[in-house]
């Protein structure tokens, strides 16, 4: 078995950047002079791409923050409609050729490629986002995103007034089954009394669970008739439906990965983005950045939990501190689970 590392969180910024399309998908790219040798970290996008506000986006804030800090040329790449794994491959093949290092595949599905891929170029450091890949050159950056889910459930519990709240997942698959369990244990330890509605948008990332902003607003309206005053999205790009549902209806959204409230495109939507459950992705593709460019690459498998604030709730919300006894339930719940005194189930 590898070792866990568990890593120190990297404050990151967000910036953004147009993007021009390639034939292995779009693609932004920033360059300084230089030859290949210089070439700093690539991205390449999960389902859902760039402007997902939430879990893309985060990633994306890390690449900004290491290509800012170390001068580095960087490339983040989008995903095509319908692509197989052979595209992936094909895809991190071809940064890595280029003499990016790191290159980091943002998200699970990216697991079969990097495998296959690391092993032909044993001089390039590679990461995987929230999948384990097994290698010599690999860094697998996996969250501890039950336990920011439990705090999301936490102030669901506290935010409610009908006793009725909701879950909306973009893909019935394990990885957000962690975010659901999470948010139900926090609900049910703070008010048995309330109730939790879940939905899954589709079984596969392919049929769009996680791309599809529609499904969400979908999801959440028929959560939201039936009482649920308080609807949580893990759903990538999705969750702008399920965050548009609520603000619609005058009820509370909670968002995931990215702190929603502060994202420019969610804006007109932020009233009733009352949190968010966040992930630091983007300070984990910077400490993988900064661990290459100090010559001391991060390999095996680094855990972000919420001992470390890789994990966590936003507070950005006025609003968040005006719900009586939010705040303080949040925090007893976070010592908990920093003390081993709460244990936060994954499924």
């Amino acid at each position: 078995m590898r070792r866990i590392s568990k890593l120190t969180r990297v404050a990151v910024g967000v910036a953004s950047l147009g993007l021009v399309a390639t034939a292995c998908g779009g693609t932004s790219s920033e360059s300084s002079d230089g030859d290949n040798s210089d070439r700093g970290v690539a991205i390449a996008y999960d389902v859902g791409g760039k402007g997902d506000q939430s879990f893309n986006d985060a990633a994306y804030s890390g690449l900004t923050k290491a290509k800012d800090e170390y001068g580095y040329k960087t490339a983040d790449i989008e995903p095509t409609e319908g692509e197989t794994d052979a595209d992936k491959e094909q895809r991190l093949s071809s940064l890595a050729k280029q003499g990016y290092n790191p290159v980091i595949g943002v998200g699970y599905a990216y697991g079969p490629a990097m495998k296959a891929v690391a092993a032909k170029y044993p001089d390039t450091t590679f990461g995987i986002v929230d999948f384990v890949v097994e290698g010599k050159n690999v860094a697998s950056l996996v969250f501890a995103e039950e336990q920011a889910s439990y705090l999301a459930g936490v102030a669901a519990a506290k935010a409610t007034k009908s006793n009725v709240v909701g879950f909306v997942g973009g893909v019935d698959i394990p990885l957000i089954h962690k975010f659901e369990a999470g948010y139900k244990q926090g609900v049910q330890d703070t008010n048995p009394k309330v109730k939790v509605l879940s939905q899954y948008l589709t079984q596969t990332a392919e049929e769009g669970g996680f791309a599809s902003p529609d499904k969400g607003k979908a999801a959440a309206e028929g959560q939201i008739e039936k009482k649920a005053d308080v609807v949580y999205a893990a759903a990538g790009l999705s969750g702008q439906g399920v965050i548009e549902a609520a603000a619609k209806a005058k009820v509370w959204a909670i968002g995931v990965d990215s702190d929603q409230y502060k994202q420019a495109a969610l804006a007109k939507y932020k009233n009733y983005i009352l949190t968010s459950a966040l992930k630091d992705v983007g300070g984990a593709v910077y400490a993988l950045s900064k661990s290459v460019h100090d010559k001391k690459p991060l390999t095996g498998t680094h855990a972000f939990d919420l001992k470390v604030n890789g994990v966590g709730l936003s507070e950005s919300n006025p609003e968040y501190a005006k719900v009586p006894g939010l705040a303080d339930a949040v925090n007893k719940a976070k010592e908990g689970i920093t003390s081993g005194s709460i244990k936060v189930k994954t499924e």
